[in-house]
């Protein structure tokens, strides 16, 4: 699956490059995470295209997208230009609400209004998105009025690797876990992941694509036995 979805990318990215060259206008793609950054900034390396620049909205951006220029522009018309084309919108919260929402408050509430994925970057309180309609912006603007409903419970796990988590998770059995993780629908902090030893940590957010978003909040203690209990909370 990720061969093919890595194929599809780079064939979009191909045909954004093309239409540059044969329609003289600034081309760009959605937001990427970061490995999907490394796939697309070798082979336009490898194309040798220097017409381009990657672009966050904001210097600790994980997420970015490309941009990719006709070669009568330099960067500085183009970062002009991406102002009619991205969105950045800072969230002014009152002094008695500051402080009071986390990232994944923010995250939660931008997806709960229909926002996907690949559509923005989120830091803090600085939001960027691009293909944003007006109403949505105003949405955004009362962002603290969204609720974002979490289920909190605990799950217990003999240790933290991430075929154990996915079945408590999942609620299934380890081996229906390692399944769900080679057919490649689990991600840990937005980036699909197929090592069924990778050690989740307090603080990731894991995907199960079919069951929801996870947030691992803390590692509560042990049982008598020495299995490890974590509070999860589930994005409903």
């Amino acid at each position: 699956m990720k061969e093919k979805d890595d194929k599809i990318l780079l064939a979009q990215v191909s045909d954004k490059i093309e239409m540059c060259e044969n329609k003289n206008k600034i081309e760009y793609t959605d937001f990427l995470d970061l490995a999907q950054i490394e796939l697309v900034q070798n082979y336009i390396d490898k194309l040798k295209i220097e017409n381009y620049m990657s672009y966050g909205g904001f210097e600790q951006a994980e997420r970015k997208m490309f941009v990719i220029y006709p070669e009568k522009f330099n960067s500085t018309v183009v970062e002009k230009n991406l102002a009619s084309i991205v969105k950045i919108v800072r969230i002014q919260l009152p002094d008695e609400l500051k402080g009071k929402y986390t990232h994944r408050d923010y995250l939660g509430a931008v997806i709960k209004l229909g926002v996907k994925g690949e559509k923005f970057d989120i830091s803090g309180a600085k939001f960027v998105g691009y293909n944003i309609d007006g109403l949505l912006i105003e949405k955004i603007d009362n962002l603290r009025t969204v609720e974002v409903r979490r289920e909190e419970r605990d799950i217990i796990v003999s240790s933290l690797r991430l075929d154990n988590v996915i079945s408590e998770l999942a609620r299934c059995s380890r081996n229906k876990a390692l399944d769900i993780i080679n057919m490649e629908r689990v991600f840990v902090n937005f980036q699909c992941e197929t090592k069924k030893t990778k050690q989740i940590k307090t603080g990731d957010m894991v995907t199960i694509r079919g069951k929801g978003r996870f947030y691992i909040k803390e590692l509560v203690g042990q049982t008598k036995s020495g299995r490890v209990i974590v509070k999860i909370e589930k994005f409903v």
